[in-house]
């Protein structure tokens, strides 16, 4: 395993959410790609958080775009950038899964009272 000196390992979130049910899926989630895949050191953690977003915004899958909006952030990914790369992607990727992805980050980067986290 590869270890990129910008991105901590992380390790225990597929074990946490569904270890119990589906124990295999779980360690390949945490030990290959959070632990190996996204620790490589040929993309900046940054790199990897903005095709992540891209591809979960392409493909709809805005249950784990919630998660990954936030890592992205942790990664130094500004929420602006993050808002313009779905932006982008919806006009390639189609528009509803654009328009879903882009109420995701609305939800996650903003505040109970209605600003801008």
């Amino acid at each position: 395993m590869t270890t990129h000196p910008d991105q901590p390992r992380q390790i225990g979130g597929g074990r946490n959410l569904f270890g119990d049910f589906a124990p295999k899926l779980a360690e390949l989630t945490d030990d290959v790609l959070f632990a190996d895949v996204w620790n490589r050191p040929e993309l900046s953690a940054r790199d990897r958080s903005l095709i992540t977003v891209a591809v979960l915004t392409a493909g709809g899958n805005t249950d784990q775009l919630r998660f990954h909006l936030g890592r992205a952030v942790e990664n130094g990914v500004t929420q602006d950038e993050l808002i313009e790369a779905i932006t982008h992607v919806t006009l390639y990727a189609g528009w509803p899964n654009g328009m879903a992805a882009m109420g995701v980050a609305k939800q996650v980067f903003t505040t109970d009272d209605g600003e801008q986290a």
